[in-house]
């Protein structure tokens, strides 16, 4: 492979520059037309027509907006505790961050994925990737919870993740960083060609329930994995992967792992993968990780450390993965909607390659190859490509695709979006985003149907965009329409936490079986308060446990004594509404964790440990009626020994509480 110096990428780059910016915008208000306002106004109590599920990059979270609007509706914390619910702090939630490493409550969550059936989004499940500590949640749609999350052994890092086949039967996870793995793991860093190793996930999804388990790991040559895409159609039964570090350099990456004019595009047949499975060629290996389970039935996360998992090594299997060369340093890997087309988008490159399905398998029939690569057979890049799309911009990161055939691209150097023909390989229009955009997003745009209408640009840096707020500024989207031949931009709205990649969808999808409260009678949780009748105190040990109720406007009970320093006390919130959107919240003075938000119908638990005495007043968080403030209670704190008996109350009714002092 070539290698370039930087002075000549450099030249390249001024003049390809010089040549792009000479008919661009030249500033912000230019490139906003008049009826943008019309076009994303949402009148009040109307409703957006897409949901927009947004990565929230570094704060472990997922943002719901909407779409035209650009508002927020709701953060979903996933790797995160979140203070606002509760998430992470309850006692039902905390085990969901429980990894091989212990309780682990941050992540960087990067990528977005939505299920799909026959390649087309279906509404269920969100998925989500935590790229720092290697985990995959899943997020059920019809209550927009974090209802699993499976860690992922033999892992460094968890970018190229999580991406989906057409029909949901995987989610799959490919290595950021390669390390030692196996049994020796205690190795020089300088060691990396011979010793360190990637791993390809494929998580299998239960098409009715959507619990995930670990089917089995493809194990790599010692490269980067940065993003994938399932193939789709007569592609279905493959994935493809962007590889970067073919230099396999482990210092100073800027320069070390961008040397070569080409890096790959790694083709795997899963369908080919599940048959030698099936022949008994899978290799059970010791790894332990965490999966974690909520059942929303009782609102209790299970957590269990696996052992085990299944490998297959496709240097011994040479059928089941190829490399394709692919200029240079790519980030995206994109299949067209129709299956027949992967697009690879080279950081350093001055053009898009586009492969194509049919000549891929045409190569691997005639043994078109021009080597091998770790034990990887090589397909030659003229067999494989389809053409390349010329000067297309600067940066190339990430592809998305329309219902009338047409690609976007998003450049991040050159700050811009660039539509182009996906048959043709001909630009047809560019327009500039404010600044330096990283993904980008088509409602549909992964899959093969395509909603088209807009494209929304995820920015790295606003600058100028919004009011200052210190040294940070906001992180910003922008959506555009592309309805027409031309791209129009729409409006910028601010967004929280970094975001990297969204998937939108239409709101009919969704919003018909949004979970409006949960049926009283079907609450299953071990400690549900189910009426007033229900409520009470009890000892056991030196636990205390509060059976309490909440309903407009007044907590039962809302007096307790007997309980004493160093106690463990658990308070069972159940909250008893059966209308939408009236959530109870619960906290106490002096709580190290959080409060908790219970949702009408659900119980959830906060632990509280006094270590003092004192009378402790605990309260609802979230406003509920014209008595909200009122909502309110007392707990009793005596020194530990005292013989002080364990009561409640609520009202003028005082009961004696069943256990011992």
């Amino acid at each position: 492979m070539k290698i370039l110096t930087r002075h000549a990428l450099t030249l390249a780059i001024i003049g390809l520059g010089t040549a792009m910016f000479s008919c661009a915008p030249k500033g912000p208000k230019e490139a906003v037309t008049g009826g943008a306002a019309s076009k994303v106004y949402v009148a009040p109590g109307q409703y957006d027509e897409f949901y927009n599920i947004v990565s929230g990059g570094f704060n472990g979270q997922i943002g719901i907006y909407g779409l035209p609007s650009g508002r927020l509706f709701r953060i979903i914390p996933v790797f995160s505790q979140f203070p606002e619910n509760g998430y992470g702090y309850s006692e039902e939630s905390k085990p969901m961050l429980n990894t091989s490493h212990g309780y682990v409550p941050w992540d960087d969550l990067h990528h977005i994925a939505l299920s799909v059936t026959n390649g087309t989004h279906d509404g269920r499940w969100a998925f989500a990737n935590a790229n720092n500590t290697p985990r995959v949640a899943r997020v059920d749609l019809k209550t927009f919870h974090t209802t699993e999350i499976i860690e992922l052994p033999n892992s460094g890092g968890n970018h190229s993740s999580p991406f989906i086949t057409e029909n949901s039967e995987y989610v799959v996870a490919g290595t950021r960083f390669s390390i030692p793995i196996g049994d020796k793991t205690d190795v020089p860093i300088s060691s990396y060609k011979q010793n360190f190793k990637g791993t390809i996930s494929f998580i299998s999804v239960d098409k009715t329930s959507g619990n995930m388990n670990i089917a089995f790991q493809l194990l790599t040559p010692g490269v980067n994995f940065d993003l994938a895409r399932a193939g789709k159609g007569p592609s279905g039964g493959w994935f493809f992967f962007s590889c970067y570090n073919t230099e396999q350099a482990y210092t100073l990456l800027e320069v070390n792992a961008s040397q070569k004019d080409k890096d790959f595009i790694m083709a795997v047949n899963w369908k080919k993968a599940e048959e030698y499975i099936k022949a008994g060629k899978g290799k059970k290996v010791k790894a332990k990780y965490a999966h974690n389970v909520l059942d929303e039935k009782t609102s209790m996360t299970t957590s269990t450390m696996m052992e085990e998992v299944l490998q297959l090594d496709p240097t011994e299997l040479k059928d089941v993965v190829y490399f394709i060369p692919c200029p240079k340093s790519p980030h995206g890997c994109d299949t067209d909607p129709t299956g027949e087309f992967i697009v690879g988008s080279g950081k350093l490159a001055a053009l898009i390659p586009v492969f194509s399905f049919t000549k891929i398998q045409q190569a691997i029939a005639n043994n078109d190859f021009e080597g091998e690569f770790g034990g990887i057979p090589v397909i030659k890049y003229e067999s494989a490509l389809q053409g390349e799309v010329k000067k297309p911009g600067l940066g190339p990161l990430h592809t998305e695709f329309d219902d009338a055939g047409n690609a976007y691209t998003s450049f991040f150097v050159s700050s811009e979006i660039v539509k182009w023909n996906v048959k043709t390989l001909e630009v047809i229009d560019r327009i500039p985003t404010y600044y330096s955009i990283g993904h980008l997003c088509v409602p549909g745009g992964p899959t093969a149907k395509p909603w088209g209408k807009y494209v929304i640009a995820y920015n790295k840096i606003t600058k100028d965009r919004y009011l200052p707020t210190g040294p940070e500024l906001t992180q910003s989207a922008q959506l555009y329409d592309i309805s027409g031949e031309k791209m129009q931009l729409l409006l910028d709205f601010p967004t929280v936490g970094e975001p990297h990649y969204a998937e939108a969808i239409p709101a009919s999808l969704i919003q018909p079986n949004s979970v409006k409260f949960y049926k009283i009678e079907e609450n299953a949780h071990p400690y549900a308060a189910k009426g007033e009748k229900e409520a009470r105190v009890e000892r056991k040990g030196n636990q205390v446990h509060v059976y309490m109720t909440a309903i407009r406007s007044h907590l039962t009970p809302d007096n307790i004594e007997g309980v004493k320093v160093g106690d463990d006390v658990y308070f069972h919130v159940t909250n008893l509404e059966q209308d939408w959107d009236v959530p109870h919240g619960f906290a106490i003075k002096g709580a190290s964790n959080a409060e908790i938000l219970v949702m009408p119908g659900e119980t959830q638990t906060l632990k509280w440990k006094p270590l003092s005495t004192g009378v402790f007043p605990f309260y609802c968080t979230d406003f509920c009626s014209a008595l909200h403030q009122e909502m309110q209670g007392y707990i009793r704190v005596s020194p530990a020994g005292s013989g002080v008996p364990l009561k409640f109350s609520t009202g003028k009714v005082e009961t004696e509480a069943t256990g011992g002092n």
